[in-house]
């Protein structure tokens, strides 16, 4: 049966302008035959995506949304450079093709890349697609292995060693997603002020690890083999790729880490099949990927803490603009939930830490 990632027409108001974008990207990129089609990707809150075929090639074509953006975010730029950068010493990135800051052509800057080709594993698996207990382990073990090789990577070989800055890296972030939370904080969102102010108090020391973090790690930015769906061919979704500290991005794939057992609030938060029968629980994640690194920490419920408030700030972002209007996309409405559950999950783990 065929498992293949499906798009679906663009939704209204997000159409792109092919009378300026066809004649564009068959200057740039060499060999382009037949008409030109357009299709989007239903998934991804953040940036757009469309699927691009011409003749019998298929391409990916990348922009931010409409409406209101966060200062620092959708950096068309700097996602095509990491992919560039990282995709001679890691394979499991898109091959990036090109980037144009020229906004007369679909009216922002944008870049496209090849499309890898597979399965993409969502809140609900494709019909037909099933996992065994030992199955669902496997899965969830081999995504964490493609972490692992991810953050293994050397930095400065990949030639990203200015591509952040690691020093401070935790204390600017806590900074940094504390700013826009408030920024983007409507009168129907929690405060988030006592998480805030723990995640402030309870920072741990500066990490001697550096690594490349992908930033939004989950399995519905993970591309899997067509015919092995247990083999991750792809990672997609980089615009928040950067260095620092690795168990940042072990909290962040933690927060949308939902159990079999978790309350049905905590439920609202899975984005691919972390509770089946068999896949490793949270406590399972860490010491997998610890004993991977070969690290000890003794601050992980501060790193998974962040976690859920990042996720929180980009879910506050993403409801933001719906609820000032700026977008159509009725997925946007229920974005609040998933914040106030996520203060709840927050709280929850800061009544339990022993830091």
């Amino acid at each position: 049966m065929d498992y293949i990632d499906r798009t679906r027409t663009i939704r209204p108001g997000e159409e792109l302008d092919l009378t300026r974008l066809d004649p564009y990207l068959r200057s740039i990129i060499p060999g382009l035959d037949g008409p030109m089609e357009v299709e989007q990707f239903p998934g991804g809150y953040s940036n757009l995506t469309y699927l691009i075929r011409c003749g019998g090639r298929e391409m990916v074509l990348r922009r931010p949304p409409f409406g209101k953006k966060a200062k620092t975010a959708h950096d068309m730029g700097r996602e095509y450079r990491v992919l560039k950068a990282l995709r001679p010493v890691f394979p499991c990135c898109p091959e990036p093709l090109v980037y144009t800051e020229d906004e007369s052509i679909i009216g922002c800057p944008f870049f496209v890349m090849e499309r890898i080709r597979g399965i993409i594993l969502r809140r609900e698996l494709p019909k037909g697609l099933s996992f065994s207990s030992e199955e669902a382990r496997k899965l969830s073990e081999n995504l964490l292995d493609v972490l692992v090789d991810l953050h293994s990577v050397d930095v400065d070989r990949a030639g990203l060693g200015d591509f952040g800055k690691p020093e401070g890296y935790v204390r600017r972030q806590v900074e940094g997603w504390s700013g826009r939370y408030r920024n983007s904080r409507t009168p129907d969102a929690p405060d988030f002020e006592a998480v805030m102010a723990w995640l402030a108090d309870k920072q741990p020391p500066e990490s001697d690890r550096v690594s490349v973090i992908h930033n939004d790690y989950r399995f519905d930015n993970v591309v899997l083999h067509p015919d092995d769906p247990f083999r991750v061919i792809g990672i997609l979704d980089w615009e928040m790729a950067t260095i620092g500290d690795p168990l940042m991005d072990l909290g962040g794939v933690l927060a949308y880490w939902v159990e079999k057992d978790d309350s049905p609030d905590r439920q609202v938060l899975l984005f691919g099949p972390t509770n089946l029968e068999g896949s490793l629980t949270r406590a399972g994640v860490i010491e997998y990927y610890l004993r991977k690194m070969g690290m000890t920490t003794k601050a992980m419920d501060f790193y998974q803490t962040f976690g859920l408030f990042r996720l929180a700030v980009i879910a506050q972002q993403i409801y933001y603009r719906f609820y000032h209007g700026q977008t159509k996309d009725q997925r946007f409405q229920m974005m609040i939930v998933a914040v106030q559950v996520l203060e709840k999950e927050s709280l929850k783990l800061i009544g339990t830490s022993s830091l």
